[in-house]
């Protein structure tokens, strides 16, 4: 396993670039978009700087990966730069990778924030032992309609200027109720909200700690099918995994046969823990009552248990947590330390 080191902390006046290394909504959706910049000078007091990919289409990004990479690596390099954003995810950045000088990141380690597609940067990140932050994007937490959630600002305000997220707890009420961009006026709505029933803990009842690894499972699937960005397997003995799934809404089915595959591989069971994102219940394409979300989460909760049941008993899980395709959201970080602690019901990063 690498050396790790967690990037230093922002402070509130410094730079921020802006990146785009997955797909770019900003301008079919311009009016999100400036809403989430707003919120990082107004909320955060930091200074949103616009790297060129910003500036380029889905079409143009698509073609360029390379352009992409390169907006990372000069992000990461420029010493204004204090920490790194994604305008939000998508669905190929693994393409990025390759162009990717890991030098210049091992050499200039930088706060990294993003999630979903941006999994891919967070784990070759991880392989060159540098924290990065899951969560938040510019558009799809800090835009959000109405306010911010109290519950975002307080734990992106640790992943922000906090050298250690510590101890987290889940929040009062969630939605993944999709936003509504192709009508900017209701931008001032807040989203429908529903209580938050609290984590869900299942597997071992020992405590456990190691560094997190994972991020959505979509991605994972596409990097165990590339085989190209892995560590060696054996520097996942002890670690603890992150999981969640995107708005894709894929079915239990498919989740348990990937975690099957897995640990069919022999991988499930060097995890010492788990930690499992609320799912998104529904999506543009698919807006589902409250009923089959309920059942939708249910049903995903018990492939993960069972697929755990089988290849790893003792690992602790906790389901729930708000990392992901789920809001309010709480920035973990991938690479650093995590002790679970299924007594007293407890998750504590350092």
């Amino acid at each position: 396993m690498p050396s790790f080191v967690t990037p230093p902390p922002l402070e509130r006046g410094d730079k921020i670039a802006v990146i785009a290394p997955s797909s770019n909504p900003t301008t079919e959706f311009s009016e999100v978009y400036e809403l989430g910049l707003e919120r990082l000078r107004k909320v955060f007091d930091l200074e949103p700087v616009e790297f060129p990919t910003v500036s380029h289409d889905d079409e143009f990004l698509l073609e360029h990966p390379d352009v992409r990479a390169r907006d990372i690596m000069d992000a990461f390099e420029d010493p204004d730069i204090k920490g790194v954003i994604a305008v939000i995810g998508g669905n190929d950045q693994i393409r990025v990778l390759e162009h990717l000088d890991p030098d210049v990141l091992r050499e200039n380690p930088t706060r990294f924030y993003g999630y979903s597609d941006n999994t891919n940067l967070a784990l070759y990140l991880w392989n060159l032992g540098i924290v990065s932050y899951y969560g938040p994007t510019v558009m799809a937490e800090l835009a959000m309609d109405g306010h911010l959630f109290e519950h975002t600002v307080e734990f992106t305000e640790r992943a922000f200027f906090e050298e250690s997220v510590g101890e987290i707890r889940p929040a009062g009420a969630f939605t993944d109720e999709p936003g509504d961009w192709a009508t900017p006026e209701l931008l001032d709505e807040p989203r429908e909200t529903e209580p938050n029933p609290g984590w869900r803990w299942a597997g071992g009842d020992e405590s456990v700690s190691g560094r997190v690894w994972g991020g959505c499972l979509e991605i994972l699937d596409q990097q165990f099918l590339a085989g190209r960005y892995l560590p060696d397997e054996t520097e996942l003995d002890g670690t603890i995994l992150a999981l969640e799934t995107s708005e894709e809404l894929p079915e239990p089915s498919w989740v348990a046969g990937v975690l099957r595959a897995l640990g069919e591989r022999g991988l499930l069971e060097r995890f010492d823990g788990v930690l499992v994102g609320r799912p998104a219940a529904r999506s543009h394409l698919d807006a589902r009552p409250a009923e089959r979300r309920a059942q939708y989460r249910n049903q995903q909760r018990t492939a993960i248990t069972k697929a755990f049941e089988r290849y790893n008993p003792t690992a602790p899980i906790v389901f729930n947590v708000d990392f992901g395709h789920t809001w309010p959201t709480t920035p973990i970080p991938i690479g650093a330390r995590v002790e679970l602690e299924p007594g007293t019901e407890t998750v504590r990063f350092s």
